[in-house]
């Protein structure tokens, strides 16, 4: 096939990965997967988004899924071109393959290496990487709007921290004290919902949360894992790995809505296990109340085509009525990038995400609320937050007084909400058969999934998009109803102040207020 008879994947091109080490060629008959995501049969109007009406799993297939005819053509081209396709999901508009590197390499116009590089939860990984862009043949143009999977870089870290001293140094709280302090609806425990938990690494051990939840005299929630693209509920024994992940994301969750059904989302730690396990979560059967994602990234290190492969699914989420929440980063508004510029982490900055910012609490339980300040600790990391680089204002945030970018122009803020996070004021966990004390804007995230459910219990319907109805009436410099204010502190570059600012949002929850918001009963 010439180069005349091919065309670019918009949004493919990948940077060098910079401080890798080549180990050599990937083997041609070495076999590989990937994912390759096609376009929608019909726009997917702002209307179905912003909601409050919500369609099936069904609907969506047959009306936004993929067509038949696209489909047929992407079987037909990649078959024949020595592939194999191994799944579909018409809804997800996503079609699983793999083949021999060689073919792969030659259908998809790229060349794949074996590197070693950093992994963010510690050491060296040894990885296929690929750099340039993506040329499919000419049958496929507009068809095919991502492929992913190739490259097998770790593309996102764990948003948790754990407390540096010990347990008993921090001022730290159980999460059902959070849930009591907050104010979460009285007479709601996630009867009845779904709350799924994206995780890309570590696991968790049954008598570990059996122990945990008898501890807090909670019934302990129904926890199953899923395993997507081969990724597997692997315990690896240090709470210090992304156990410590998977078991705060757990044991929040539990805590706050013990009778939600848990699913834990298993996927490999790259770009095509991070969208399949989004995806296959979004789809599931029961459709989840909940999504809660403790991983991201900086936006700059995600190609184009993978952000908006996720953003496509996060607005299906919010089309059936899902409501996907995102820990806003855990390295102030740089996001940990070291170019000297603020960089907002993904997925949290997609528009159909609820991005969770981070506080410090001080706090006697049950009620007592003493201060809440930005989570801004300079031995303990600090709360995500800024303004998007990529995508631009929603409508609902066009009153709330999101500044420019650096670059000029208006994009969308991050976060929406906030929660405790700071480590020196965080959760008490167990993990791996030993307490801790963690935090991080991953705590964020299942805090306010539960809180989700817990509403979307009292009112007896799913939330999907709740921003729509968060940022109603919302105006620059002034308290939004059902959230309690954040005025004090910074994360780098951005200061809180009144109402909506981008260290913690709208701030963080009065969940009995913000019920009374959600069902009207507020002016």
């Amino acid at each position: 096939m010439t180069e005349a008879e091919r065309v670019p994947v918009p949004g493919s091109i990948r940077a060098e990965l910079t401080g890798a080490e080549v180990v050599g060629p990937v083997e041609p008959t070495e076999t590989v997967s990937a994912t390759v995501v096609l376009r929608r049969r019909d726009e997917l109007g702002e209307a179905m988004v912003s909601g409050p009406e919500t369609i099936t799993p069904h609907e969506l297939a047959v009306r936004y899924g993929a067509s038949d005819e696209d489909l047929r053509t992407v079987r037909e081209v990649l078959t024949a071109a020595g592939l194999t396709i191994t799944d579909v999901h018409r809804g997800s508009r996503r079609v699983r393959v793999s083949g021999p590197a060689e073919a792969m390499t030659a259908v998809f116009g790229t060349e794949l290496t074996m590197v070693r590089s950093a992994d963010p939860l510690g050491g060296t990984i040894a990885h296929r990487a690929r750099s340039g862009e993506l040329r499919i043949p000419a049958e496929l143009d507009g068809i095919v709007v991502a492929v992913l999977g190739l490259d097998e870089r770790p593309q996102a870290r764990a948003q948790f921290r754990l407390h540096g001293g010990k347990p008993a140094a921090a001022r730290s709280f159980t999460p059902d004290q959070l849930g009591t302090l907050y104010a979460f609806p009285s007479g709601t425990d996630g009867t009845g919902q779904t709350l799924a938990i994206i995780e890309l690494g570590g696991g968790f051990k049954p008598a570990d949360l059996t122990a945990y939840f008898a501890g807090l005299k909670i019934p302990a929630p129904q926890v199953k894992a899923v395993e997507v693209d081969g990724g597997k509920n692997a315990p690896t024994g240090d709470p210090n790995s992304a156990d410590g992940e998977v078991m705060l994301d757990i044991e929040v969750a539990g805590a706050l809505a013990p009778k939600a059904d848990q699913l834990v989302y298993f996927a490999p730690n790259t770009d095509q296990g991070f969208l399949d396990a989004v995806a296959t979560a979004v789809h599931a059967t029961p459709t989840p109340t909940a999504v809660s994602i403790s991983w991201g990234q900086s936006e700059d290190q995600w190609t184009a085509q993978a952000r908006a492969a996720m953003d496509q699914v996060f607005a299906d989420a919010a089309a059936l009525g899902v409501t996907i929440c995102a820990a806003s980063g855990d390295n102030g508004s740089t996001d940990g990038q070291s170019d000297g510029g603020q960089h907002a982490d993904f997925p949290a900055s997609s528009p159909h995400v609820l991005a969770c910012g981070g506080t410090n609490l001080r706090a006697t339980p049950p009620t007592t609320i003493e201060s809440e300040t930005v989570w801004n600790n300079p031995s303990g990391g600090a709360t995500g937050g800024g303004v998007s680089d990529v995508f631009p204002a929603p409508g609902f945030q066009t009153s709330a007084g999101v500044p420019a970018r650096a670059g000029g122009g208006m994009g969308r803020g991050v976060p929406d909400v906030s929660g405790n996070a700071d480590p020196a004021t965080g959760y008490q966990i167990l993990v791996d058969g030993k307490k801790a004390v963690v935090g991080g804007t991953s705590a964020v995230a299942p805090l306010w999934a539960a809180l989700i459910c817990r509403l979307a219990q009292a009112m007896g319907r799913k939330l999907g998009l709740v921003h729509t109805q968060l940022y109603q009436g919302v105006r620059a410099g002034r308290p939004q109803p059902g959230f309690r204010d954040v005025t004090s502190g910074n994360n780098g570059a951005y200061q809180a102040g009144p109402g909506w600012d981008p260290c913690t949002g709208l701030g963080t929850p009065d969940g009995t207020a913000l019920l009374r918001v959600l069902t009207g009963q507020t002016s």
